[in-house]
């Protein structure tokens, strides 16, 4: 069998970023750059007001109180051609141009205006109140990189930047397929020895928040000519990715790898050292990447996430590959483990010390979906450790929401 990291390096050999195309603001959230996106104007493109109140010079006003004369108004959107004289003020509104000859903003509270005067009662430094030209960013700015995950700020900096479109990788297409007689959609008043199927509405949402279009492909049941033709209809759609539930091992019934074999794949792997997930299978069918992912919903959901999520990441263009990490210490005793890497349900909390501590469930039924929503991290043990007391050392991955 071989290692999770050998396993997800042959699932990640051919995959590379799909093509870009410029894509409207509104559709890019979520979407991956495909190049660096410079600024095409500067913000702001004058120096403006940060307040309500006066524009005047601050030698004007050193000594309060002080009486000037209001010489104009200054609107957002609407400069004051005039410069500000000594003894001078003109009214200004939030996001106003200051005018030529001020160099500082008095607030409205700290004036009394009559007719023309304005009274100051108090003293504003040079530069107080006013937003600098370019404060923000200037014109040829590199603010948003090549490879970079689009979050909702980011579509603000880039309108703001004057792009109305930006350079984007295609989302991934994924088609989903689930294969067995013993399963039923939600909903349904499952038969003798059926069961509800579950595994797909996990996968998709994955392949959602991971930025991917999910077609489902809907329950197959245990005949190869049923399978065939799910398959096919994947490659019609056009799918990136096809994942496969259940059916990927070699019983009777399991008929995923003869499907693919007719249609003509070519095998990867289709076993892998990890518990839960053991029959997992890889493969191409001409540009379409295959994962036959176990048909035990906690196998399937693990595997998906080991597997799935950093092959969508790199269709996506995404540098951030790989799963992160984090050190925890061990909330209970763990035996000694054997030649699998043990991903384990476990309950990631803050103890009073501030410290990360992560307890396993004790059951680990691959099976357990109860278990498996009330996890918030997998708890990774490496092939043959040793046993583990409370308090060592471990290491965690955190399930996404």
């Amino acid at each position: 069998m071989l290692s999770v990291a050998d396993a997800l390096a042959r699932v990640l050999a051919d995959a590379k970023a799909l093509p870009s195309a410029d894509t409207a603001l509104v559709d890019a959230h979520g979407r991956v750059l495909a190049r660096d996106v410079t600024a095409l104007r500067t913000q702001p493109p004058d120096s403006m007001s940060a307040m309500d109140g006066y524009a005047v010079r601050a030698a004007d006003v050193a000594d309060v109180p002080t009486h000037l004369k209001v010489i104009g108004e200054v609107a957002a959107g609407r400069p004051f051609e005039k410069a500000v004289g000594p003894r001078e003020a003109a009214r200004i509104f939030t996001g106003g141009v200051v005018p030529a000859g001020a160099d500082t903003i008095v607030i409205q509270e700290h004036t009394t205006r009559s007719g023309d005067d304005v009274t100051v009662t108090r003293t504003a430094a040079v530069g107080r109140n006013i937003r600098v030209q370019g404060l923000d960013f200037r014109a040829g700015e590199v603010l948003l990189k090549h490879g970079h995950r689009l979050a909702a700020r980011d579509l603000a900096l880039a309108a703001a930047m004057n792009h109305p479109t930006l350079p984007v990788h295609r989302r991934p297409k994924l088609a989903l397929l689930a294969t067995g007689d013993e399963l039923v959609p939600p909903g349904s008043t499952p038969g003798p020895g059926q069961i509800v199927y579950s595994n797909g509405f996990a996968l998709m949402a994955l392949a959602h928040a991971e930025g991917a279009d999910a077609i489902d492909l809907g329950i197959v049941p245990d005949r190869l000519d049923d399978t065939v033709a799910a398959v096919r209809k994947a490659r019609e759609v056009k799918a990136d990715i096809l994942v496969t539930t259940g059916g990927a091992s070699v019983g009777d019934y399991d008929l995923v790898q003869k499907a693919f074999g007719a249609e003509g794949m070519t095998l990867s792997f289709w076993k892998v050292a990890v518990r839960p997930g053991r029959p997992l299978m890889h493969g191409r069918l001409g540009h379409m990447q295959v994962l036959g992912l176990p048909g035990n919903p906690v196998s399937a959901f693990v595997c998906g996430l080991l597997f799935l999520v950093p092959l969508l990441r790199t269709l996506s263009g995404r540098t951030d590959i790989n799963l992160q990490t984090e050190s925890a210490w061990l909330g209970g005793s763990l035996p000694a483990n054997d030649e699998r890497a043990d991903y384990l349900r476990a309950a990631l909390d803050v103890d009073p010390q501030g410290r990360l501590v992560a307890t396993p469930f004790g059951i680990q039924d691959s099976s357990m979906v109860a278990t498996l929503s009330r996890a918030n991290c997998l708890l990774i043990r490496e092939p043959y450790a040793a046993p583990a007391e409370p308090g060592s050392a471990c290491s965690v991955i955190r399930i996404p929401l």
